[in-house]
């Protein structure tokens, strides 16, 4: 189970944001972020806010789009009435959880409430979450006549040993499958990848790396093994029966990663994901790298507007009775200061390819800039033109480079 909401002050029954919080909105993007918490079962790596049919407590799949459809009208009227001025959505994320355990026409519908409520931009992203064994080729035709214009599957490996360690029950063999129905119903394809297993070699990895390659995606993302406190992998590393990720070789399976993408085209735009040119990259996950704005529906959802900051009641049984009783759905939230917002400014910008100003950081952060670029942590040529880009030993000391950019 994922672990316990962050202490903060309690969200307003009525949801409304003050109204510095929508100072220069006008001028950022929003984003809307669906939470679809069911899975078939429980993968052993995984802390995310999810459910399995025998944890719901009360709670049911069947009645999830309605609940969701709730939340994006009381959405739309907590924006209006707190005076934010119309905008319409640039992006949409279905995520989870396994967005597609519910039925693509619940998708469509939960989609059409956003269409109809907050209007979608011309040319917005749309993007729903999937497991190769969770579609078939008719639901992704009905996402695509639905408006969903992105399918990102949930990969992993294609090693049956490693998929086996991580408790992902699709056949590897699946994926060419799914991706070429995904092709045939008109949606761009994102895979997606996880490196550091126990038990994977540096061989297994390329035999992953080569067969996302081999099915030219528009987009991949290879996220390093995080052992999070509470999960099953978490209790099974400490009582021995699975080895502890080893650093070193998770950073050669990230240069290896780097490499085999950068020859087959792909270019990295953030730490862990990489596109086939600037058209393909997630455009929702850079707004959350930028700062923009976003909504979350859904049980334990995050949002974020102007440096206001809400999540939801985690349950799906919970969530479902403040729906029904028409308060928020926000169980918590939090206005960030501004010596957190720059703490975030610059951690989030430092990871994406653009980079971040040297000029807007502060004294402290500009001087340990000579000190970075002769570490080999950041790109010389691009510091001198007044930005800073990370090197890829940078990627690998992200966290690094951060903490020696906030110290004054």
């Amino acid at each position: 189970m994922a672990g316990p909401l962050p202490l903060a002050d309690p969200a307003p029954a009525d949801g409304l944001l003050p109204r510095g919080a929508l100072d220069q909105a006008g001028q950022r993007a929003l984003g809307v972020y669906v939470h679809v918490p069911f899975c078939r079962v429980r993968c052993g790596y995984c802390d995310f806010n999810t459910y399995t049919a025998s944890e719901l407590r009360g709670a049911s799949q069947s009645g999830y789009a309605a609940q969701a459809i709730g939340e994006i009208r009381f959405a739309r009227g907590v924006l209006a009435a707190s005076g934010a001025p119309d905008r319409p959505a640039q992006t949409v994320f279905f995520g989870g959880g396994t967005p597609t355990l519910l039925p693509a026409d619940d998708l469509v519908r939960m989609l059409g409430s956003i269409r109809e409520e907050f209007g979608l931009a011309p040319g917005a992203e749309v993007t729903t979450e999937a497991n190769p064994d969770s579609v078939d080729a008719d639901d992704l035709r009905r996402l695509s006549d639905g408006g969903f214009t992105r399918v990102s599957f949930g990969m992993q490996s294609a090693v049956p040993h490693v998929l086996a360690a991580l408790d992902r029950t699709h056949d590897p063999a699946r994926v060419p499958l799914v991706v070429r129905w995904a092709r045939e119903a008109g949606l761009d394809v994102s895979l997606d990848l996880i490196y550091g297993t126990p038990g994977e070699s540096l061989a297994d990895w390329r035999t992953s790396l080569e067969a996302v390659i081999a099915e030219e995606p528009d987009h991949v993302s290879a996220y390093a093994l995080i052992v999070e406190d509470g999960t099953k992998l978490a209790r099974q590393i400490r009582r021995g029966e699975l080895a502890t990720p080893d650093d070193d070789l998770s950073a050669d399976m990230y240069e290896l990663a780097d490499d085999l993408l950068g020859a087959a085209g792909y270019e990295w735009y953030e730490v862990s994901n990489w596109a086939r040119g600037d058209a393909q990259r997630s455009r929702h996950n850079l707004g959350y790298w930028r700062g923009d704005d976003w909504w979350g529906v859904g049980p334990g959802a995050h949002s974020h507007v102007g440096g206001v900051r809400w999540w939801n009641a985690k349950h799906p049984a919970a969530y479902a009775d403040r729906i029904g009783a028409g308060v928020s759905p926000a169980v918590g939230r939090e206005t960030l200061d501004a010596a957190t917002r720059e703490t975030e400014r610059v951690l989030l910008s430092t990871r994406i390819r653009e980079g971040i100003e040297v000029s807007s950081l502060h004294a402290g952060g500009r001087r340990a800039v000579a000190g970075l670029v002769a570490d080999g942590l950041v790109e010389a040529r691009t510091a001198l033109a007044g930005r800073l880009t990370l090197t890829r030993r940078g990627r690998l000391l992200a966290d690094a480079v951060v903490r020696r950019l906030l110290e004054d």
